[in-house]
């Protein structure tokens, strides 16, 4: 009964910070649509400001109802007027305030590509919209082999989003696996990782060629929980997650990473998916000590 009390009330101050905030920020969001200029630009500023600020009121919430431990490792020394493309790990609602507790107000306020369905979450959508998050629709193999012509639009999408991050201070979050990791998914796709999906290096591979100039470093993220299980949202807001544990590491930009045509130069492929399974191998790695370590 504890437990569902604390679920119901951090819940409802969730919820209540959403309420409040939503209304600023949507004004601001359809002002910055029709605005010109340094208005424009100022509206933009205005509504991550207000997402920031949601933030830090979601972060008050956590540390004043709940037992969860935020344990950032490595590299934080990170900057707000730097640019960042961040790639980690997804294995649960929960990761986004993990990296809400890491990086909100140290990093500029990052940006997601979300699945399409997304944008229909109530009055989360709307703020995604305001914020000119990537909205991505998916297709299965199955509709591409009907419908060739759909191939490659994500990554069409992606190019056009890269446009709106240009000449700003930007955190673009990469989750490389596309969806989140389960046992039942790792068995479908029979991924060669122990604590991983196999992962994605199109959508990298484009958010670099968009930005590569752009971007001051690659935060290689990665999430881990201790425990059994993976916990879920509700979990989180109940109090049943003692520690959550951010790893990052910094790596230096190479042109290399940037200068190819992934989807036209073989050779460059092999390269960045190379890349990507080495990052993945030494991601993996770490999750098994940061496991064997939980479990002394």
């Amino acid at each position: 009964m504890r437990r569902l009390l604390t679920g119901m009330t951090v819940a409802l101050l969730l919820l209540l910070n959403t309420l409040v905030l939503i209304g600023p920020l949507m004004i601001l969001a359809v002002l910055k649509l029709v605005l010109p200029g340094r208005l424009k630009a100022a509206c933009s500023a205005g509504v991550v400001w207000i997402a920031e600020t949601w933030s830090d009121i979601d972060k008050f919430i956590f540390a004043l109802c709940l037992p969860t431990v935020w344990e950032i490792r490595g590299d934080t020394e990170l900057r707000m007027d730097r640019s960042y493309l961040m790639i980690s790990n997804h294995q649960s609602w929960v990761d986004i305030p993990a990296l809400m507790q890491a990086f909100n107000r140290k990093a500029p306020f990052f940006k997601f590509f979300l699945k399409k369905e997304l944008l229909w979450v109530p009055l989360l959508g709307l703020a995604w919209w305001a914020l000119d998050y990537p909205f991505m629709k998916r297709y299965s193999k199955a509709y591409l082999a009907k419908h060739p012509e759909m191939a490659g639009k994500d990554l069409l999408i992606t190019q056009q989003a890269c446009e709106k991050f240009r000449n700003l201070p930007v955190s673009v979050v990469n989750y490389l696996e596309g969806t989140r990791c389960t046992p039942a998914k790792q068995a479908e796709q029979q991924s060669p990782y122990k604590h991983l999906l196999k992962p994605k290096a199109g959508g990298v591979a484009f958010v670099l060629a968009s930005l590569g100039e752009q971007l001051d470093a690659i935060l290689d993220i990665t999430v881990f929980y201790p425990g059994e299980r993976i916990p879920g949202f509700w979990d989180l807001l109940c109090g049943r997650v003692p520690k959550v544990v951010v790893d990052i590491q910094t790596l230096p930009m190479d042109p290399a990473l940037w200068q190819g045509d992934y989807q036209n130069d073989p050779q460059f492929r092999v390269y960045m998916q190379t890349w990507i399974s080495e990052r993945w191998a030494k991601k993996d790695a770490l999750l098994s000590t940061l496991k064997n370590e939980a479990s002394v």
